[in-house]
């Protein structure tokens, strides 16, 4: 199966299998053996799927460019490709930060996809109320681990710290992460996700500095704990590279990533007391720490392995 994608990166070509800042984006288009294109090129061949990222932060530049090539994007690009699929960025409800002609515009671009790649199965049945006669696909979070196989994975009981997955801001709801990490007894360390002036001054606190993919995993393995109590769901990478260290993860139910593979330490939306709960019994109780630690290994690999990845999309497409 022939399958290009379309994204903001000035790139075209593919991604190799030891690319050293495989974010989830990159795995992906990876793992497709995708040809990978700006979103303005034109292909000279003929492709099976192609599949569209339009950037979540900043979508002006992109709407303008796409406007102005005229005809209608997704009817030019099905000029070169049988199906066209949309992936889904950011949470679901992001365009509503939109201008509304912005949102009208988005809504009509996603409408006229073959398919609606989506992350979560509670985005499914969020599109499906908005597009009820769109073809809506989970579309699994995916790690590589090519570059991976020189990193030497901690026993977990040597393992020091607490990780926090994101800043102090509404995006990533540091501050609920913060609190709740404090019942760890360890320093607490924040990756640098829309940092807020004056959050290093906090106690018991560190910053890591921005790194690319492969480091980041490196560094990540150094950790005991995980906690990521982020109310804006997406495709769950912070968890998913949890579990695949062995990390056990406090996070939110409604991430798919989260639910499957830390279901232990998994809290409705909100519950901090229970959050809370899950961090006292994970620090003081050996056992109940180590049994998190392999079962999240073990679903990861159930669920989110690359050949599982692939099984379920030749499955899709009925590719043999």
């Amino acid at each position: 199966m022939k399958i290009a994608y379309f994204t903001e990166m000035n790139f075209i070509g593919r991604i190799p299998r030891n690319y050293n800042n495989m974010r989830v984006e990159f795995a992906w288009m990876c793992a497709l053996q995708a040809d990978c294109f700006p979103l303005e090129y034109t292909p000279n061949t003929v492709y099976d799927l192609t599949i569209i990222s339009i950037p979540k932060l900043n979508p002006e530049k992109e709407i303008n460019l796409i406007n102005r090539m005229g005809e209608g994007y997704i009817k030019r690009i099905k000029k070169f490709s049988k199906k066209v699929a949309i992936i889904q960025e950011g949470p679901h409800w992001f365009y509503q930060d939109y201008s509304i002609n912005d949102q009208i515009w988005y809504f009509n671009l996603i409408s006229q996809a073959d398919i609606l790649f989506v992350h979560n199965k509670i985005d499914k049945t969020y599109f499906q109320g908005l597009l009820p006669n769109q073809d809506i696909r989970v579309f699994p979070t995916l790690i590589i681990d090519d570059s991976l196989n020189q990193i030497k994975l901690k026993n977990n009981l040597n393992r020091k710290g607490v990780i926090v997955g994101g800043g102090f801001n509404y995006w990533y709801n540091g501050f609920d992460s913060y609190i709740i990490a404090q019942e760890l007894g360890d320093i607490v360390y924040v990756v640098p996700m829309r940092k807020k002036e004056n959050e290093e001054y906090l106690p018991n606190i560190s910053h890591l500095p921005y790194l690319p993919w492969i480091e980041w995993m490196e560094k990540l393995n150094n950790f005991k704990y995980a906690v990521h109590l982020m109310r804006t769901h997406a495709a769950g990478t912070f968890a998913l590279n949890c579990a695949y260290l062995g990390i056990p993860c406090i996070g939110y139910e409604g991430l798919d990533t989260q639910e499957v593979c830390h279901p232990d330490t998994t809290v409705k939306l909100g519950d901090l007391k229970k959050a809370r709960e899950i961090a006292k019994e994970l620090r003081n109780n050996e056992e109940f720490y180590i049994y998190c630690s392999k079962l999240t290994k073990e679903k990861y690999l159930e669920n989110y392995h690359e050949n599982i990845f692939n099984t379920t999309f030749k499955k899709q497409f009925k590719i043999s």
